[in-house]
């Protein structure tokens, strides 16, 4: 147990990279979390927690833990802890988050992840926007403390920086995918046919996102881990689905808790979505994959497909991804009006059931104001980006 995994959101993207590492490292790391609600407080309060929770130890090397922790707070309280090797991972950077309109920054999440840099000996983020729009805000950032401001900050942490990108794996969805996009990869991609599954050669990303764990100097290369939905929070009721008609796929493993409690958890069918007619003939199938959240931009979305409505033009419409606690209000407006172009309305626990719509999908679109990495959109092999965005955002 040389590794302590600490992680006060434990939901999706951060769900994922903790899961990943606690694969790789089995037996020689301990993972202490909290359930993915309300960062606000995690943000706030999670130090408090952990040093009440985590178990001691001698063994203990390496703490790794997510920007959401404070963790010089965490390092103050327990001596112990702060005296190992503290490598911290950004995920995303409270000085250049997107704040709602009419709202101010809020102060002091931003001067958390400061500090906690401060304290780290390693500092890791998911790609180089991130690591150069937090790094660069910082010296602005201050000037918002009205004097005796601390100087040259920014040349204190940049020196223990490093951007690694977070680990995605390309799973093999052919079984999910209709014929056509089959020869589309085949013929476009260099997607070749190994019996009844479709290997590509060599993807790019692929080799260098094995690297996760090389910042510590001390353990193996971490493997990668399969881009899927977040922690089930809130479900959605959605258009029926139709009746269910075989499918050649494996039922779908759970791997989600709520999947057992929930009884109502939707499914996407792809057979039925296709029998019948021809792709040509078909609607455009348009996917959302992303949180119902303001940074993600469902406004511009939703407006683009309601003037699409508006204008009698025929498509579909899966806006998967998961929720929170407070959803934007366009969601409801849009379900209202959107009508049967809705194909499907809500998160997918299963992780085969998001690969089977994201093969039936024809676009798959993203209108985020901005993204640090954009796991959601890293998931499909076929991208479309309707509106300007960073860098950070594959093409």
């Amino acid at each position: 147990m040389s590794v302590l995994l600490i992680e006060p959101f434990y939901g999706g993207s951060h769900k994922q990279l903790m899961d990943l590492l606690q694969e790789e490292l089995q037996e020689d790391c301990v993972l202490c979390t909290l359930p993915a609600k309300k960062w606000h407080w995690k943000a706030r309060t999670s130090a408090l927690y952990f040093m009440q929770t985590v178990p001691t130890s001698s063994n203990y090397r390496i703490l790794f833990a997510s920007s959401v922790l404070n963790l010089a707070e965490l390092a103050a309280l327990r001596p112990d802890l702060g005296k190992l090797k503290k490598v911290l991972y950004f995920h995303e950077n409270q000085l250049s988050y997107p704040v709602q309109k009419c709202q101010e920054r809020d102060f002091q999440y931003g001067y958390n992840q400061v500090l906690s840099c401060l304290v780290a000996d390693v500092v890791v983020f998911n790609s180089a926007f991130n690591m150069e729009s937090f790094l660069k805000s910082i010296g602005k950032f201050m000037k918002l403390i009205p004097d005796h401001r601390p100087k040259d900050l920014e040349k204190i942490i940049r020196p223990k920086c490093q951007v690694l990108y977070f680990p995605v794996r390309f799973p093999d969805v052919s079984r999910f995918m209709p014929e056509h996009k089959l020869a589309r990869l085949e013929k476009v991609i260099g997607v070749k046919r190994s019996g009844d599954a479709y290997q590509s050669e060599g993807l790019p990303g692929q080799q260098e996102s094995r690297a996760v764990m090389k910042a510590s100097d001390a353990h193996p290369e971490s493997g990668l881990c399969e881009p899927q939905p977040g922690l089930c929070t809130t479900q959605h009721e959605g258009l029926p689905s139709p009746p269910a008609a075989p499918v050649q796929a494996e039922a779908p493993e759970s791997t989600n808790p709520c999947q057992g409690e929930d009884k109502q958890c939707l499914t996407f069918n792809l057979s039925n979505i296709l029998s019948g007619l021809d792709y040509q003939q078909r609607p455009l199938h348009i996917a959302w994959p992303h949180r119902w959240e303001h940074d993600k931009d469902p406004e511009t979305f939703f407006k683009v497909l309601m003037k699409l409505k508006e204008q009698d033009l025929p498509f579909q419409v899966s806006v998967l991804g998961e929720t929170f606690s407070e959803i934007p209000d366009i969601f409801s407006e849009a379900r209202e009006v959107l009508g049967s172009s809705v194909l499907h309305w809500g998160y997918l626990p299963s992780k085969d059931d998001y690969f089977r719509a994201l093969c039936a999908a024809d676009v798959v679109i993203s209108t985020a104001k901005h993204e640090f990495f954009g796991v959601a959109i890293t998931s499909p092999w076929w991208v479309v980006i309707i509106f300007p965005c960073t860098k950070a955002v594959p093409s």
